[in-house]
C-alpha cells in the first residue's frame, strides 16, 4: 500500500541482522547531520503535553521517555556467537507509520528509484534511535518529539492525526517546517530545526541502503584486468587546478 492512501500501515520487511549492518553504515556515513540542538537528553522528563510559548504561538512537545536499557555491543563483542538482538527496538507501530509517511514526503518513489520506506529506510531509523549508545541517544528525543509534534499540528489544524491527513494536508504542514530561514515563522522556527535533523537521517539512512547507493552511482571497489587506468583527464585537470591554487603544483609530481 502506498504511504499517500488511507489506512496505510508502515510494514517493516527488514531482519534485525540487516538493520544492523545499516545501522554500521550509518554511524560511519558522512551525510549524518551533527546534532545542533540543546534538547534534553532521555529520561525522567515532563509528560508528552504540548506546551505553548505565550510571546511565539510555539508549542513543544516535552516527553517522558523510557531510558534504553540495552547494553550494546561494547568494546569486546562476542563475535563467535553474537546476540540476535543486542538491544530492544522502541518505535510504535504508530511512530513507524508516521515517520515512514514523512520519510515517503522527503525521499518519494522517482521512477525505478523506490521511496524510503520501501526500503525500510524507518526500521534503520527505529534501529538508529533505539541503540544504547550516547550519540544515538541524543537524537533519539529530537526525533520523537518532531513526530509528536506533527501529530500534535495536524490535529490543532485539522482535527486528527498526521496519519489521518490527505496529502495537500500534510504538505501545508510540512511547507511551514521545512528550512529554518529569514521567512520562517518564530513559531516554527524550533520544529524546522528538529525536523531538519529528522530529514538528515533520513536521507542519511536511504543512502546507505543498496537501493540508495545505486541511486547516486556509487560502484565501490570494483576488480580490474590489466593494468590500473589510473584518473580520468577530467579527475587530472580537476587536480591540477586545486593545487595550482595552493601553490603546490610545482612539487606535487616530483619523485
Amino acid at each position: 500500500m502506498n504511504s499517500e492512501e488511507p489506512g496505510y500501515q508502515y510494514q517493516s520487511g527488514m531482519t534485525r541482522r540487516d538493520s544492523l549492518k545499516l545501522l554500521a553504515a550509518l554511524a560511519a556515513s558522512t551525510m549524518l547531520p551533527l546534532l545542533a540542538g540543546c534538547e534534553k537528553p532521555a529520561g525522567n522528563v515532563a509528560p508528552a503535553v504540548p506546551t505553548a510559548a505565550a510571546t511565539t504561538g510555539e508549542h513543544w512537545p516535552e516527553l517522558q521517555l523510557t531510558p534504553i536499557g540495552g547494553k550494546g555491543y561494547g568494546k569486546d563483542p562476542n563475535l563467535i556467537m553474537p546476540p540476535k538482538s543486542p538491544w530492544p527496538l522502541t518505535m510504535t507501530a504508530a511512530q513507524l507509520t508516521l515517520l515512514a509517511i514523512v520519510a515517503d514526503i522527503l525521499i518519494p518513489r522517482d521512477g525505478q528509484v523506490p521511496a524510503a520506506s520501501e526500503v525500510n529506510v524507518p526500521a534503520v531509523v527505529d534501529e538508529w534511535i533505539s541503540a544504547p549508545y550516547e550519540r544515538q541517544q541524543q537524537d533519539r528525543p529530537v526525533i520523537l518529539a518532531a513526530l509528536t509534534w506533527l501529530d500534535d499540528e495536524a490535529t490543532m489544524r485539522y482535527q486528527a492525526t498526521f496519519a489521518k491527513l490527505t496529502p495537500a494536508q500534510r504538505l501545508t504542514i510540512i511547507d511551514d517546517i521545512a528550512y529554518n530561514n529569514e521567512q520562517t515563522p518564530q513559531q516554527f522556527k524550533r520544529i524546522a530545526n528538529a525536523f531538519s535533523h529528522l530529514r538528515g537521517l533520513v536521507v542519511a539512512a536511504f543512502f546507505a541502503t543498496p537501493e540508495g547507493t545505486k541511486d547516486i552511482g556509487y560502484v565501490g571497489n570494483v576488480p580490474i584486468a590489466g593494468d590500473y587506468p589510473g584518473p580520468t583527464p577530467e579527475a587530472y585537470a580537476h587536480l591540477n587546478k586545486v593545487l595550482a591554487e595552493l601553490g603546490l603544483a610545482e612539487f606535487a609530481y616530483k619523485a
